[in-house]
């Protein structure tokens, strides 16, 4: 039998090609390599604990490691974690409420829903919903956790990053005040309880007394202090009738009223870095599994049913990363990215995710494509997400830096210059 030898030599030459390319891709990731591991030695990133991971979502190739596999304080990238739970468990629009009627009662009880009267948000649906009922039950005692989570700064109860985590928040659970023709606030509530001068304070302790600078030309976001009487009176006031407090919700399936667009939720939270949306999504993502709002049991069911295929378990505490007890590691960080970036549609996804520079002052058209969350505590920052190399290639990758002694604009520009280096050479 005669074979012919052109199959044979044209199988040669796919062979010859294929080794050249791999060759040749091979010594390009080599020189990425190379040029990275030559960046990291530097002065600046010496003394303080690095850990980076850089990734190929369409090829699944791991392109560069450094101490991937170990734990990092994340800080906010913590919120990488909170958004996947949202998408997971939330529905496309907002729980706000959950009711049920009994003869002519109405009895309420909060979702955690944190856009009713925010700031931002202003949303309304519910006060229109309770407006067209003459008698409200509201039940307060569906949240199981304390008003902090674990391992927050006791001192930040008076700044507005650190709102009080509730059932039922009324305007985002702060206190707005500011000079117009005059001075206003918002709730008028506490209109007879602000105190022109400045002590080094915000707010008290424990108690309802805030201080505003007269020389002030900001608007001032203080969190109140809140309790279910408070809330009550408060939602007295809105809707101009009386609402009781119970101690117990009537028994029977309850039905649930949906607010504002989740996405709406997601990009704040992502964009602006707002811990308050970041803790009430996991209390709004609890009562989807059941009636409790309890952050810590709707994290455990995510690890659990989610993301049991993580090989190193973080310590997830929060929502928002405000606390240092967070461990996470980069390889964890790539893993739920890459489960976003599988399940989304990039242009989705992309809009979820603030476009990062390490200046904020850098303009966004400067050729970056890098689509990341930050996190940010004292001594500590991360930067975790996608970018677009200059060919149009999509890459996941976790930054993180803990425990540096030298200021954070310095190492944001590093960070920068790095990840300029494997946008144009890949």
């Amino acid at each position: 039998m005669i074979f012919s030898l052109r199959p044979l030599g044209y199988i040669f030459a796919l062979i010859f090609f294929s080794i050249i390319i791999i060759s040749c891709s091979s010594s390009k990731y080599a020189g990425l390599t190379k040029k990275m591991d030559k960046t990291l030695d530097t002065d600046l990133y010496q003394g303080h604990f690095l850990g980076f991971l850089l990734y190929d979502p369409e090829s699944r190739d791991t392109l560069y490691t450094m101490n991937s596999q170990k734990y990092f304080t994340p800080a906010s990238n913590t919120k990488i974690f909170t958004l996947y739970t949202a998408l997971k468990l939330l529905p496309n629009t907002i729980p706000s409420l959950k009711y049920l009627q009994r003869n002519d009662t109405l009895f309420v009880e909060g979702t955690g829903d944190p856009s009713l009267l925010h700031p931002y948000f202003r949303d309304s649906t519910a006060l229109t919903f309770l407006r067209n009922s003459e008698n409200i039950a509201f039940y307060p005692n569906n949240f199981y956790e304390e008003k902090f989570g674990p391992g927050w700064a006791w001192e930040d109860y008076q700044y507005n990053y650190s709102p009080e985590r509730t059932a039922l928040p009324l305007y985002g659970n702060v206190t707005m005040i500011y000079k117009q023709d005059s001075l206003r606030i918002s709730p008028d509530y506490f209109a007879d309880k602000v105190i022109p001068g400045s002590n080094g304070q915000h707010r008290e302790l424990a108690e309802n007394i805030f201080y505003f600078n007269p020389i002030r030309q900001d608007t001032l976001l203080v969190p109140y202090l809140t309790d279910p009487s408070l809330t009550q009176e408060l939602l007295e006031r809105l809707l101009g009738k009386r609402i009781t407090l119970i101690d117990q919700m009537p028994q029977g399936p309850k039905e649930i009223l949906y607010s504002i667009p989740s996405d709406s939720l997601y990009r704040r939270m992502m964009h602006e870095s707002d811990n308050f949306l970041a803790e009430q999504m996991l209390l709004m993502a609890s009562v989807t599994r059941s009636d409790s709002l309890n952050g810590k049991k709707v994290r455990e069911y995510v690890l659990e049913h989610y993301l049991s295929d993580l090989k190193q378990a973080p310590r997830w505490v929060d929502g928002s990363g405000l606390s240092r007890y967070n461990l996470f590691t980069p390889e964890s960080m790539v893993a739920v990215l890459d489960k976003m970036y599988r399940e989304l549609s990039r242009e989705r996804l992309f809009t979820l995710f603030p476009k990062w520079t390490a200046s904020s002052d850098t303009p966004v058209e400067n050729g970056l494509a890098i689509y990341a969350k930050s996190g940010s505590l004292s001594n500590n920052y991360c930067l975790s997400g996608y970018l677009v190399t200059a060919t149009g290639r999509p890459l996941i990758f976790s930054f993180m830096n803990n425990h540096f002694k030298k200021p954070t604009a310095e190492i944001k520009q590093e960070m920068e210059s790095l990840l300029r280096l494997i946008i144009a050479t890949l």
